[in-house]
């Protein structure tokens, strides 16, 4: 039984499945945009972020059969970016997210001083200086509203070391970003 909302592309996800490549490219337009920016958020990468955003998009439409509709397309299609992001970063194996639980690091209680000149785009940039693993925690759990058991699922990691990146990557953007302030 369909849920009303659930599946709002329903006709076009069908016309793609029968292979309408006019289907495929309204599909593909709906969502690129959007799906790009999870990847960059991830990738940290024009490039890479844009080969994410192709394979996704062949992945699922080779795939389409195995869309149940019990979530959203986007929800479907967005997980599908996250695993070949996440994947793309285990090939370059810059560096590698330490599998060790003794890692945990508590969370700062004190807030830092920023100054006034905290603006959107220095914390991006501060995000994109962030090395990998912590970057990636960082964005599936703040931006893409993931928890720590799915990221643990995505990254291949276990629930303490997601929470243990996260708890890391706060710390190193605060430095950062009160860095940038001292300069």
């Amino acid at each position: 039984m369909d849920q009303p909302g659930v599946n709002i592309h329903h006709d076009l996800i069908e016309r793609c499945k029968a292979g309408d490549s006019v289907a495929q490219h309204s599909l593909y337009k709906l969502y690129a945009k959007a799906m790009y920016n999870v990847g960059y958020r991830i990738t940290r990468s024009e490039e890479e972020a844009e080969d994410v955003l192709q394979e996704a998009f062949i992945n699922a439409f080779r795939n389409l059969d195995s869309y149940r509709g019990d979530a959203t397309f986007g929800a479907w299609l967005k997980r599908i970016v996250v695993n070949k992001a996440i994947n793309a970063l285990h090939k370059k194996k810059h560096e590698a997210i330490p599998d060790d639980e003794q890692w945990d690091v508590a969370e700062e209680e004190s807030p830092a001083d920023y100054g006034n000149e905290l603006t959107v785009d220095r914390v991006k940039r501060s995000i994109e200086q962030l090395p990998d693993g912590y970057r990636s925690v960082l964005s599936l759990y703040l931006l893409e509203g993931y928890d720590h058991q799915e990221i643990a699922e995505i990254m291949g990691i276990t629930e303490s070391t997601s929470k243990s990146q996260l708890n890391r990557a706060k710390s190193k953007l605060r430095q950062l970003l009160t860095q940038v302030h001292l300069r």
